[in-house]
């Protein structure tokens, strides 16, 4: 800081000793007494050196000021500190005049992820009108195509869920109510909805009961096993297995004997709009859902972590942690 400081004041330090160079060599050419530039030069430093630390003391003050606003999330103009020379004070006006152009800016971003939201939310809960009465006529009808056409039809209904969660996320309204829930309840309401699926692609189900009760939001705790069994069921092939179990600390593990993930793709899985090379296989893959599931379980504060080895299935673990989170 006092690097900074000198440096600021260059000119003036240096229009200072060239005063007094000046009046060494005034002193000098007209052989005045030593002993009165002597005095003339202490009282000169006396009065620049209370000058320098008043100076300094307002630099540093300010520079302090500056420095723990920095460190704040959110800077605003209103809280910087007041100008003390003309060109600060232009500074100064012309970043009021960013923070309100920033101010203006955000509102309208936010006013208009509010108005998307509201549009897909609507669109999302008319369209599943619809969806719900193709999957009764498909039930009443006795043709043996409608088994993949309800298939077809479920992954319809997830991928529309899917996109109001995402948007959700992002916006206001993605309102995380952290309480006690009964893990085996929540369990059982995801393979309930996914039931079908395993029976149409004949996959055996191990579900050994946890009678676990962990801390996090019901629904959107449902939303992220939905996702992982939905992708276990989509990788795993005819006549394979899926598992759900509990292991020491709180640990759900849920695992499959599907075609496993390349260990080149394993780093990457997370990160959004990644297919990896059964994406690239697929056709199909978005690379969103086990992105939403990072991004989903840090907000719940639960650990996620996915190990896999080709041909052999993949093993995906939740840990439900205990950290300090608000609780309703």
């Amino acid at each position: 800081m006092l690097k900074g400081w000198l440096a600021d004041r260059r000119l003036v330090i240096g229009a200072c000793l060239s005063c007094v160079c000046v009046t060494g060599l005034f002193f000098w050419l007209y052989a005045l007494p030593g002993e009165t530039f002597l005095t003339l030069l202490l009282f000169e430093m006396l009065c620049s050196a209370g000058f320098a630390l008043v100076d300094w003391i307002r630099y540093f003050r300010k520079y302090w000021t500056l420095l723990h606003l920095k460190e704040e999330i959110l800077v605003t103009a209103e809280h910087l500190p007041q100008e003390s020379s003309l060109l600060e004070g232009a500074y100064l006006d012309l970043l009021h005049r960013l923070s309100r152009e920033n101010r203006r800016i955000r509102d309208r971003s936010e006013q208009e992820l509010r108005d998307m939201v509201e549009y897909y939310t609507m669109w999302v809960h008319q369209i599943k009108t619809p969806i719900a009465a193709m999957g009764l006529f498909l039930q009443t009808e006795g043709d043996s195509r409608n088994s993949a056409m309800e298939m077809e039809l479920m992954k319809i209904s997830q991928y529309v869920e899917m996109v109001l969660q995402y948007l959700r996320l992002d916006s206001e309204s993605s309102d995380f109510v952290l309480r006690p829930c009964a893990l085996d309840e929540v369990i059982r309401q995801t393979l309930r909805k996914y039931a079908k699926l395993f029976i149409l692609k004949r996959i055996r189900l191990d579900f050994q009961e946890t009678g676990a009760v962990v801390l996090s939001d019901e629904k959107w705790l449902a939303f992220l096993l939905e996702q992982l069994l939905s992708n276990a069921l989509k990788y795993t092939p005819s006549g394979g297995q899926i598992s759900l179990h509990m292991e020491p600390d709180e640990v759900l593990v849920i695992s499959d004997t599907g075609i496993g993930i390349a260990p080149e793709d394993l780093p990457l899985v997370f990160e959004k709009g990644y297919t990896g090379g059964n994406g690239r296989s697929d056709k199909k893959a978005t690379g969103i859902g086990l992105y939403l599931c990072r991004r989903v379980a840090d907000l719940l504060g639960h650990s996620l972590t996915l190990s896999s080895r080709p041909g052999e299935g993949t093993q995906v673990r939740m840990g439900f942690s205990h950290r300090e989170l608000p609780i309703e």
